[in-house]
């Protein structure tokens, strides 16, 4: 069950990562600072529990938070994160932890692909 202060900001579907993926759209730059509103949401999950680790946490105690930082650190630069504008602020498809490594390693831009909403259908689980 998604947490109602996530279902607030705008993830009121849900879709298949894959399905994403396999759309055909341009990868464009954009400033982090438009998707940096993400870090301060509880999307992963610690300690058996779901929705209760925020990238922030990480960003702030990677040592506590191990495992999510080396998955960040992990995170394959070379593919976009996939986003789409819902309720005036771009959500991540797919790329969280991209998102976090470009922060990390002090990037201003990150590469991004927008997903129209008129897709939702086809990647909607």
């Amino acid at each position: 069950m998604i947490p109602k202060i996530i279902e607030e900001v705008g993830f009121d579907f849900s879709w298949d990562e894959e399905d994403v993926w396999k759309l055909d759209y341009p990868v464009v730059e954009m400033d982090i600072s438009n998707l940096e509103w993400h870090f301060e949401l509880p999307f992963w999950s610690y300690n058996d529990q779901c929705y209760n680790l925020s990238p922030r946490q990480v960003l702030n105690d990677k040592d506590k938070y191990v495992e999510e930082y080396d998955r960040t650190m992990n995170a394959d630069l070379t593919y976009p994160i996939d986003i789409m504008e819902n309720k005036g602020k771009y959500l991540i498809l797919d790329g969280l932890h991209r998102l976090l490594k470009y922060k990390i390693l002090g990037y201003d831009k990150v590469k991004v692909r927008i997903i129209p909403r008129d897709e939702i259908p086809n990647i909607s689980k």
